[in-house]
This record gives C-alpha cells, structure tokens and sequence, in this order.
C-alpha cells in the first residue's frame, strides 16, 4: 500500500482527530520549536532491571546513559500488566476498560474494535511524520507479518523490519527480530531528510523471551554457567493468606500459563529464570542503544524529544510469580526515562511523583504544541518537569484482568505516594494493603490492622471514586459493601 492509499484508508479517522485546526497549531507553533518525538519501548521490562536503579547483576549502559541524560521516575507505573491492555493506554491515554482492551486478543474473546484516536492520528494531523515500528498488539502484534488479518495501523506508517513471508514462531521472539527491528529505525533516522518533524515508535519484544524460559526450558543455559547466578529477591515467599484470585490465577493452565508451568520450579530453577531475564535485558538495551546513537549521529538529539519505557513487568521470582498478571510490583512498575538535550533536566532521579502510562501522549503533545484529545486521562511531565513543586496526582490506578473465561474475575491498584491498596472483584481476601515505604516487597498486608483501617478506606474511596469518573465496569460486578 502506498502512502497515499493508506492515508485514503486510515487518515479519514485522524482528518477529524483534533478541536484545533492546523492552520491555528502552525500558528501556535511559529515560535514554537516542534521537536522529533521517539518512543521507545520494551515488552516485560520492571522497573529494577536497569544498572541506573541499583541492579548489580545486569549491565544496561544504553538505559544508563538515557537516565543520565534526562529524568528517571521511581514511581513509574503501567495501566494494566498484559501487553495489549497497557499497550492502548500507552497510544491512547485511556484506561484499558475505556478502549475495551481487557485482555491480550485471543481466540476464545471477541477483538474489540480499536476506536481511539492513538497518537499517530494526533500528530498525523499536525503535519508530523509518524511511523510506528516493531510490536503492536492492538489487536495484531505484528502487522507486518504474513498472516496477519490486519496489515495497517490507523495514523501510522509501518517500517518494514523482518521477513513479511514468514509466520509465527520467528516473529514471536525479541531475540530474533529486535536486531533487524533496530537496523530499520537506525536507518530510517540516518536516512531522514525530511523538513517536518517525525514520530517514531520503536516497539521491542524482550525481555518478553522471558515466557519461554519455563515452556522451554531445554533451550536454556547450560550448567557450567550455575555459578553466575543471581540471588533469590527477598520476597521470594508466597504469602499463605495471599488473595483467593492469585491464587486461582497460579492454578491456571491458559492465558498466562507461565505461572503454573513454574509451580514446580526449585531454588536454581528460579535463579536460572532472573538470570536469563536479565540477558534478555542487556540484549535489548544494546538495540536501544543503537536507536539512540543514530539520533546523536545525526545531530538530531538536541531537537528529538525521548521517553524510554515498558509495557508492563515481570514477577522476575517475586512472590514466586513468573511473567505478569498480578499486582505485585515487579508486574506492574515498569522504566520511565524522559529526556531532550538542553530542554529537560539531565541526570534527575525522580523518587516523588506517581506517573504511568498514560502519561506518555500527553506529554509528547504538551512538548510538540499539540492539543491533547479531550478526556484523556493522563497528564503531561512537563508540569513536574519545569517545576518539580507543581501540584501533581495524588494516586495512579493499575487494572487487572486475569482470565478471559471469566472476565468478572478482576482487580484494580490505587497506588498513593506511600501506600498501595488492592481491590479484587472477587473471591476471599479480596483486599490488599502494602506500605511500601517500610515494606517494598509487599510482604505484610496491612488490610486487617485496626490502626490502617482509616488509611484503607481512603484508598477505596479513591478507587471507587476513580471509577465512578471512568465508567468502570469492575463496578458492576464488584458487590461488597460501599463505604
């Protein structure tokens, strides 16, 4: 499809995205330096599995050297931690109930239509270049791939980057198509000759390999390597009083079957998956770090506006958890870098102020002069960027969907500057209460305590309320008592 076909297919959507006309954002932004815009990603990646945040047994100079040259959040939080759930709030600033992506398509559910105006129709409006390359998820992960039903993506060119002609299980593996997925970005940035400013979303795959450590584990590590190791986290422990919908989730052969496949796993067991998960790391970093490079090779750093994430985490052994699917930490923090050479902070560690997500599209538009759609629910960095005293949210929400054959079995998170508070729809000990100042690991649930049940109550009402607001349906099979 050429690019005038695809803009007579898709582009009808993204002619109407916007309240202002381009004519009046040119004229906001004559005086108005309209940066590059680079989103690059991970799949998998937690928030601890950067050299920059302290892990000593992992080598990431690439995500380093990004935090070293902008802002890294401590309190970086995804919307949901499944790929294609957390993948459309990144495009869209919506909750993942709001563009109806519950769940990672799959046969067994119906693929909702993605209706939402995604940040490629937003910039496409405003005369941006936007081109979208890597993994996609909504609902096809690869477009590009053979046999996909759906080989475009609303607002956004495609960068060809691996074999169209051949199918799954190749496309499905980061170590396989995270090289060429960088080759082709490094050379459409080389390459670029554009006078208008691009958009260019780089999406990778790894650590996701991670999942086939316990499907496959004959393909991994040999044992003379048994001395390099890593620990077990300190919070290795299940807790025997641990919700009644984790714990069905551990039983669950499908949607996630990593969990089960791990229940048997021994102390090296485990250690072996922290150590692949860990590679897999530095194997992506070293593709970011190519990404990046071009940009500086370029000379086009200082007018390219960066943001570095992930779209959700991993249980990394925590809780003896393997992949993602729950609300523990490890599965829902993920890296947040933000950086532009000589317009935001260099070398900030952020420890203060809750972000997610969301906040990527609002951000980006913020910086570009663009006006963001109406009703998103993120905010813009910029606020806490120029001035770090600035009035900021008081909580960020995670949601959660654990099986799509019984899709009332949900959960939500409201996570406050201090404390994080766990909702579950369903089944016994449906609550959760962390204080993650004293306790990080999210060992002692706290919901129970008599001293923490104003604390508690603070929290549901922040949740129920942000609900209300959202039109969240968890509400509608949630039956418990309102406070």
């Amino acid at each position: 499809m050429d690019r005038r076909e695809f803009l007579r297919t898709s582009g009808i959507v993204a002619t109407a995205i916007l309240t202002t006309p381009i004519s009046e954002i040119k004229a906001k932004n004559k005086n108005h330096e309209r940066p590059n815009v680079l989103f690059v990603f991970t799949d998998q990646q937690t928030i601890k599995t950067m050299g920059c945040s302290g892990n000593v047994h992992l080598k990431t100079p690439a995500m380093d050297n990004l935090a070293a040259k902008g802002v890294r959040f401590e309190k970086s939080y995804c919307t949901s931690p499944v790929c294609g759930p957390s993948r459309s709030s990144l495009v869209s600033s919506r909750m993942p109930h709001e563009t109806g992506y519950n769940f990672n398509p799959i046969r067994s559910i119906a693929i909702p239509d993605f209706n939402f105006q995604n940040m490629g129709d937003i910039f496409r409006s405003a005369d941006y270049n936007t081109v979208w390359a890597g993994k996609w998820h909504l609902p096809e992960s690869y477009p590009l791939r053979a046999n996909s039903s759906d080989n475009s993506i609303n607002g956004f060119d495609l960068l060809p980057f691996y074999d169209s002609t051949k199918n799954y299980p190749e496309w499905g593996y980061g170590d396989v198509t995270d090289e060429p997925l960088a080759d082709s970005a490094v050379k459409y940035i080389k390459n670029y000759s554009d006078k208008k400013p691009f958009l260019l979303a780089v999406s990778f795959c790894n650590p996701h390999d991670v999942c086939y450590v316990p499907r496959k584990p004959e393909k991994f590590l040999e044992p003379e390597i048994d001395e390099k190791l890593p620990p077990l986290p300190a919070n290795f422990d299940v807790d025997p009083m641990e919700p009644e919908l984790l714990q069905k989730k551990r039983k669950q052969k499908y949607y996630g079957d990593e969990i089960i496949l791990t229940k048997d796993f021994v102390k090296k067991d485990w250690q072996r998956y922290i150590y692949e998960y860990n590679r897999m790391t530095e194997r992506v970093d070293k593709q970011v770090g190519r990404v990046v490079n071009a940009l500086e090779e370029k000379g086009l750093l200082e007018k390219t506006i960066i943001i570095f994430t992930s779209d959700h985490g991993d249980g990394v052994a925590s809780h003896k958890w393997a992949a993602k699917l729950s609300l523990y930490e490890e599965s829902v923090a993920v890296p947040f870098i933000i950086s532009w050479k000589g317009k935001i902070p260099a070398g900030v560690v952020d420890s203060k102020h809750l972000v997610s997500g969301l906040d990527v599209l609002p951000t980006f538009c913020d910086y570009a002069g663009i006006p963001s759609p109406k009703n998103t629910r993120g905010e813009s960095l910029r606020t806490i960027l120029d001035d770090p005293n600035s009035d900021w949210r008081e909580f960020v929400v995670t949601e959660l969907a654990t099986d799509p054959k019984n899709p009332d079995w949900k959960g939500r998170m409201c996570r406050t500057d201090r404390y994080k508070y766990n909702l579950y729809s369903k089944g016994e000990r449906n609550e959760q209460l962390f204080d993650m100042l004293k306790d990080p690991g999210e060992t002692q649930n706290l919901v129970n305590e008599p001293s923490m049940q104003t604390l508690r109550n603070n929290h549901k009402k922040l949740l129920i309320n942000w609900m209300k607001e959202t039109n969240d349906d968890f509400l509608d099979v949630y039956k418990n008592e309102e406070i």
